[in-house]
């Protein structure tokens, strides 16, 4: 079995996890239950069919369980590409005073503005310079904790990253770029990169993606230490690493649809609908 075939069915392994999980709970912990529906929510129930409701049961249930599997996905890229990984990986180093009042600084002007001015821009490459440029003989120990952390075996590299849903609020971004700029001020360097980065890009081209919150924060089309999709796993599982994710759900993907057509919604799947599945 090559490197990929092996990353693929690791991939696997960790969906199939979630969807049994997702599937159990929708079929025996937490089922819809039409009567209860309609007692709760009478208007609703007149108004709207109860299966659009259930659908919406089945969809928060599998939404929230998913925020924790992209980190697992990326472990397993990780291991099967660069070498290793880990989830919340505490980097700790020191950081020199003024870098760190410059931090706080940059960060300040990104939500509030400066006074009489229009509201900043973010512009990663010169907001670290400025940060870099603090000096202070005062050294502060700061700890980091790294949402995936990953080593390239083969070229000794380190690398962390802020793993965040495709469509991040405000106040994680905050957090994950003030992490962010602390990695780059440590005196020495702990790890050799540390990027922002989403697993896919609901707006398709990275130039189209246009959600308003994190760009508050990152020039989210621009920045280099911004990583949206395939380039997240390129970067983390090496070359063909997004062809095997893509490969990999696909694989599965019509069976658990299937599944849910016939078990939860009690319906056969329409015909079109029996091979689909594919990303």
């Amino acid at each position: 079995m090559t490197e990929k075939q092996e990353m693929k069915k690791a991939i696997q392994s960790v969906i199939k996890m979630m969807m049994d999980r997702v599937m159990n709970k929708v079929l025996v912990e937490e089922p819809f239950v039409k009567e209860e529906h309609r007692a709760k929510k009478p208007l609703y129930a007149a108004l709207v069919p109860d299966e659009i409701f259930k659908g919406s049961h089945f969809e928060r249930r599998f939404v929230t369980p998913f925020g924790g599997v992209w980190e697992k996905l990326a472990i397993v890229a990780a291991n099967n590409g660069l070498g290793h990984g880990e989830k919340g990986k505490t980097i700790t180093g020191k950081v020199n005073a003024e870098r760190l009042r410059r931090i706080q600084e940059v960060l300040n002007n990104l939500e509030h503005g400066i006074k009489d001015k229009k509201r900043i821009k973010p512009d990663w490459d010169n907001e670290l310079k400025y940060i870099l440029e603090g000096k202070n003989t005062k050294l502060i120990p700061v700890t980091v904790i790294s949402d995936v952390y990953a080593e390239d075996k083969k070229n000794k590299k380190k690398y962390a990253f802020e793993l965040k849903a495709p469509l991040p609020n405000s106040d994680q971004t905050k957090v994950s770029k003030e992490k962010m700029l602390k990695l780059y001020s440590m005196e020495p360097l702990q790890v050799d990169g540390a990027f922002y980065a989403l697993p896919y890009n609901p707006f398709g081209k990275r130039e189209n993606y246009s959600w308003a919150f994190p760009a508050r924060w990152f020039d989210m089309k621009n920045d280099e230490v911004v990583l949206i999709g395939d380039e997240f796993w390129e970067k983390i599982g090496g070359l063909g690493t997004y062809k095997a994710f893509i490969e990999a759900i696909n694989e599965i993907g019509a069976d658990y649809k299937n599944r849910i057509y016939r078990e939860f919604l009690g319906i056969e799947p329409p015909p079109e609908k029996l091979e689909e599945g594919k990303l």
